[in-house]
């Protein structure tokens, strides 16, 4: 039994059949047929584009909040990064410092 490999479509693919079947001039029973598709990916393709049709209407401006407070987030973790860094280096260089000094009192203690 040979299995069949699974077709893959590009997204102008899909856009032109749902648009053709949207726009009504042919039945979508010839839109299938035409394009060797079955009706019930059709109707999906269908169903997934009126789904997200209206998000190409909304607000952009409202989307640019959540990027500001990202962006901000952002900058704020970058800050503490600094910040720890700076810490970082100077424990670094005072734990040197100190290793250094109990070698020399040990030296002189002797």
């Amino acid at each position: 039994m040979s299995q069949q490999q699974r077709r893959t479509f590009s997204a102008e693919f899909k856009l032109e059949t749902v648009m053709e079947v949207l726009r009504g001039e042919k039945p979508i029973a010839q839109v299938c047929r035409e394009r060797n598709l079955t009706e019930s990916l059709v109707h999906k393709w269908r169903a997934a584009f009126v789904e997200r049709a209206p998000g190409i209407f909304e607000d952009k401006r409202s989307s640019s909040t959540g990027t500001d407070q990202r962006d901000e987030r952002i900058a704020e973790l970058e800050r503490m990064v600094g910040r720890l860094t700076m810490e970082n280096e100077v424990l670094k260089k005072d734990g040197s410092w100190l290793l250094s000094q109990r070698r020399n009192s040990r030296t002189n203690g002797r």
